[in-house]
């Protein structure tokens, strides 16, 4: 799963690039579904999606928008399903992938705080070592923190070696068990292999380390990681649709989407009833049910800017006390937030968000993107109370742009855009 370092808090020219995309599209004739509650007030947010879908051709998404806490704008757009020609719903669920990792933050961070475990503690000081880490296995294990594994300072640099989760056949063969493997097969298999680098010596997005926070979340809850998701973190934000996803087409969600992948790629399952048949890669040809706390979350854009509008009011939210989300946001005092020379990153990695600061108030934008086979996804908290979520059921245009990159910065534009907003509800 790719980690998009997009702008997200950008310095842009008001309404410049939103103009050029709307333009550009206003000689076709080709009509965009949408659904949702219309308001002309909203009418730049509609405008840039309509337009964006038809220059990349995008076949649906949705777009969900939160100001000052309370839901202003939700739509449809474009098709869930081109065969059927079922239409994107604003509540749609869509496949979230690395948008999950702030939901898997939240949940290990929720539980420090309320058991007073220090984000600093050693993980194999909690997880018991002897039933996890394999009888010859790197010392260095020993020494990851809490912290390290959500701020990607573990120690695993898939650029470096590779990402244990694209190999669930490895995974497999090393255990000697059959296919098909779970999350914490993956985590087991990756305890055999030696790190990239010493743990907090640098930054390195992982997202094998976001399932081993998920082994954390279970040991330390004593439930399985969607359940505790579900119960202490979502339901509390008003969140119920939200749950795993399923990698075949037969067992989607009802609400769910089709996925379309931009380069029509087929590979032999890894799950499933056709085991080793070609199939195409959004339906079985990735390991999706073994993505869980790293990214294998399905969720309606509504539910993301739900999500992001529980941390609004640090003082009153019910997922984190004030201080812990404090922390969240914190800039990291390792590699993870400076460079080399001591300076400050203008982007770094906070507790499951990447985070660029805004002026000197204390402000910050805020997000984080998801990318795989069939989606592209965005969930941006901005500093000045916005939250918006888009997602697509394609993770690239014709050219292999990606869809959540090329519409940030248009997205500013347009909620800039709007000279009134509704009152919105909660």
């Amino acid at each position: 799963m790719q980690a998009l370092l997009i702008g997200a808090a950008w310095t842009h020219n008001p309404a410049s690039l939103l103009a050029q995309e709307v333009t550009k599209s206003q000689t076709s004739e080709k009509k965009q579904s949408i659904t949702g509650e219309a308001n002309p007030a909203l009418a730049p947010i509609d405008q840039l999606m309509t337009a964006f879908l038809q220059k990349h051709d995008i076949p649906g998404a949705a777009l969900a928008v939160t100001r000052r806490s309370r839901l202003v704008y939700a739509r449809g757009f474009g098709f869930a399903d081109t065969d059927s020609g079922r239409v994107v719903q604003p509540n749609s669920l869509f496949r979230i992938a690395s948008i999950s990792k702030p939901v898997t933050a939240t949940a290990v961070m929720q539980l420090c705080s309320r058991m007073k475990i220090a984000m600093d503690r050693r993980v194999f000081d909690i997880l018991p070592a002897k039933e996890w880490l394999p009888m010859k296995h790197d010392e260095r294990l020993r020494e990851i923190t809490i912290r390290q594994l959500i701020q990607h300072t573990a120690g695993w640099d898939r650029d470096k070696s590779f990402d244990p989760i694209s190999r669930p056949r490895e995974v497999a063969k090393t255990l000697h068990k059959p296919l098909p493997v779970g999350a914490s097969d993956v985590v087991r298999y990756t305890l055999t292999l030696s790190l990239d680098f010493n743990p907090g010596l640098r930054h390195a997005y992982s997202n094998v380390g976001y399932l081993l926070l998920g082994r954390l979340i279970e040991h330390l809850s004593g439930q399985p990681y969607e359940s505790y998701v579900k119960q202490k973190v979502l339901a509390p934000a008003g969140i119920s649709q939200m749950q795993l996803g399923r990698s075949w087409k037969e067992d989607l969600a009802q609400e769910e989407v089709r996925y379309y992948d931009s380069k029509h790629r087929e590979r032999p399952a890894v799950n499933g009833p056709q085991l080793d048949a070609k199939v195409p890669i959004v339906y079985g040809g990735e390991n999706f049910e073994a993505f869980e706390a790293h990214g294998g979350w399905i969720a309606s854009a509504i539910d993301l800017v739900r999500f992001a509008s529980a941390f609004d009011n640090p003082a009153t939210s019910k997922l984190l006390n004030a201080e812990t989300i404090a922390t969240m946001f914190a800039r990291p005092k390792d590699a993870a937030g400076f460079e080399e020379n001591g300076s400050q990153k203008a982007i770094y990695y906070g507790c499951g968000w990447r985070i660029r600061p805004v002026g000197k108030e204390g402000r910050a934008n805020i997000w984080h993107t998801g990318t795989i086979a069939g989606t592209s996804t965005l969930l941006v908290r901005r500093h000045d109370g916005l939250n918006w979520a888009v997602l697509f059921n394609t993770e690239s245009n014709s050219s292999g742009e990606n869809p959540a990159s090329l519409i940030d910065p248009l997205i500013h534009d347009a909620v800039d855009a709007v000279k009134k907003w509704p009152e919105g509800r909660k």
